[in-house]
């Protein structure tokens, strides 16, 4: 996906159709919508476009790694030096101007906008009529992604299907099961156009399976687990999982047998990090995620006691220590930078300090960190965010087994996680987590996903359905989790500034209790 990135950077411009001031005139040195969009070449070059918003520091690079793990029982903070807007998710006080939420909201309206461009230009493009379809399915996909992670944050939300082209263009917040149905609209056509697979080039952009595999979490989302089971299961066969856990998580390994859609980013020698929306000739293409979280680094976010206490180890009971444990987190006295150096407590960054079975210690995430092969904390990275992988598929269709009464079925995938090469768990069930009772197994799906899927995003939205389906209770952040404000986030202040039609269509401007 790099090279298509690179030409993204170049197509900020095209889609910049709200303007503020003297809309009477337009720049003669930009390319407009009325004369861009003629070909498939040219609309290939819009969806490029949406991708380049995607891995922007609005969304994948920064921000939406941040709104979604601040909102994870995974995460605490490293020490006084997390940012205020951060310190407020994490602590339970996101107020509608938090500028985190600000950014992830325009993000993915910035992106829906673009896509709805490229949809609604499709169908007059001309060139090869199957690649101008795959191309608006494509659209489709990354729209149905972005309503689907802002539906998952802040409930209703203004619903766009074309591009805002007047200054007065603005929408109401319309209801989740419209916004629903937009999505699952999107994916159907996503699924039925885009190919398998993707290869050279064109690695990084979807495919029929990342369109199935998000099908899959929307109807569980919306508790219709007999048809979200039928969708994931087309997913078996389609990938694998890879013989080493950390191969989801390093840059060397990406676009393995186990990713299912990943947002592609390449480091630079100069270490240069795009503080913007990711547009620009020169735009650095890399995500600051390794500097956020890297031991020797700002160490803004560290493992939860919640999380490392929820690892297997002979410690408190279990007959194996789990690997992932040691693979998802750096310990002091582990090597770092290819063998060649040691971590060390005071090496690391940060005030926070953790407890594991009782044992205070200085620890960090290894995750998505550059550690493994330099000695340079403070470095944006290259390695690429894993959005779906095959093993939260797993867990996924082990959850549906589980609800729809199949609790066999359920152990079964759980089971094929932890028989990953390079894990090997013992077999549920366990003297730690016995199968005999659906709520067992539930507790036992509760479990691996924490020790799988410990600080990836979405497993907020995963916890978060639970509780509202009486499967799970608060605690559930480093905060009191409030049933009455927390399952949703505010809606950002700007918005409600700007947008006069907000709530005009029934439903309030803002979220209850903000």
């Amino acid at each position: 996906m790099r090279k298509i990135y690179i030409s993204a950077c170049l197509l900020g411009a095209f889609f910049l159709t709200n303007c503020h001031d003297e809309l009477d005139k337009v720049n003669p040195n930009y390319l407009t919508t009325e004369s861009y969009f003629k070909t498939v070449e040219e609309l290939d070059k819009g969806v490029v476009g949406i991708y380049s918003v995607a891995h922007s520091n609005l969304l994948v690079a920064r921000e939406w790694f941040f709104t979604h793990v601040l909102r994870s029982p995974d995460f605490a903070t490293g020490g006084a030096q997390l940012e205020a807007p951060r310190a407020q998710i994490l602590n339970g006080g996101t107020s509608p101007d938090n500028s985190v939420v600000g950014s992830i909201w325009t993000g993915f309206y910035t992106l829906i906008h673009r896509a709805n461009t490229v949809i609604l230009n499709g169908p007059n493009a001309s060139g090869d009529a199957a690649k101008r379809d795959l191309i608006v399915a494509e659209a489709k996909f990354l729209r149905a992604w972005a309503y689907y992670e802002l539906v998952n944050f802040f409930g209703p939300v203004p619903l766009y299907t074309e591009p805002v082209n007047t200054v007065d263009g603005f929408k109401p917040r319309t209801a989740v099961a419209d916004i629903y149905s937009l999505i699952m609209a999107d994916l159907k056509v996503a699924q039925e156009t885009l190919p398998a697979t993707r290869d050279g080039a064109e690695q990084g952009r979807a495919t029929s399976g990342a369109a199935t595999f998000l099908m899959g979490k929307a109807y569980m989302q919306q508790g219709d687990y007999a048809t979200a089971k039928a969708e994931l299961e087309k997913l078996l066969g389609r990938y694998t999982l890879t013989d080493n856990y950390l191969d989801n998580f390093m840059e060397e390994t990406e676009y393995n047998s186990e990713s299912i859609w990943e947002i592609g980013f390449q480091g630079r020698s100069d270490n240069g990090y795009n503080w913007g929306n990711g547009d620009g000739p020169t735009a650095p293409q890399a995500s600051v995620r390794n500097q956020e979280i890297n031991p020797i680094s700002w160490r803004n976010l560290i493992p939860s006691n919640d999380f490392l206490n929820e690892f297997e180890t002979p410690e408190n009971g279990a007959a194996k220590r789990d690997p992932r444990l040691d693979y998802t987190v750096y310990f002091p006295g582990d090597t770092f930078n290819n063998g060649n150096s040691v971590l060390t407590e005071a090496m690391q960054g940060g005030a926070g300090s953790s407890i594991i079975n009782g044992t205070p210690i200085k620890v960090s995430w290894q995750k998505y960190t550059n550690l493994y092969k330099s000695d340079l904390g403070y470095q944006p990275g290259g390695i690429n965010t894993r959005i779906f992988r095959f093993a939260e598929a797993l867990l996924l269709l082990a959850e549906c087994e589980n609800h729809l009464g199949n609790q066999e079925k359920a152990v079964e995938y759980l089971n094929m996680i932890r028989d990953r090469a390079d894990v090997m768990m013992p077999h549920y069930p366990t003297a730690q987590y016995p199968t005999g009772t659906k709520e067992q197994v539930f507790a036992a799906i509760m479990h691996e996903s924490q020790v799988e899927r410990g600080g990836e995003e979405g497993r907020d939205i995963d916890i978060l359905r639970w509780i509202k389906e009486g499967k799970a209770s608060p605690p559930y952040t480093t905060y009191t989790f409030n049933p009455a404000r927390d399952f949703v986030l505010p809606i950002p202040q700007d918005e409600i500034s700007r947008n006069p039609q907000l709530g005009a269509g029934g439903i309030s401007q803002q979220n209850p209790n903000y």
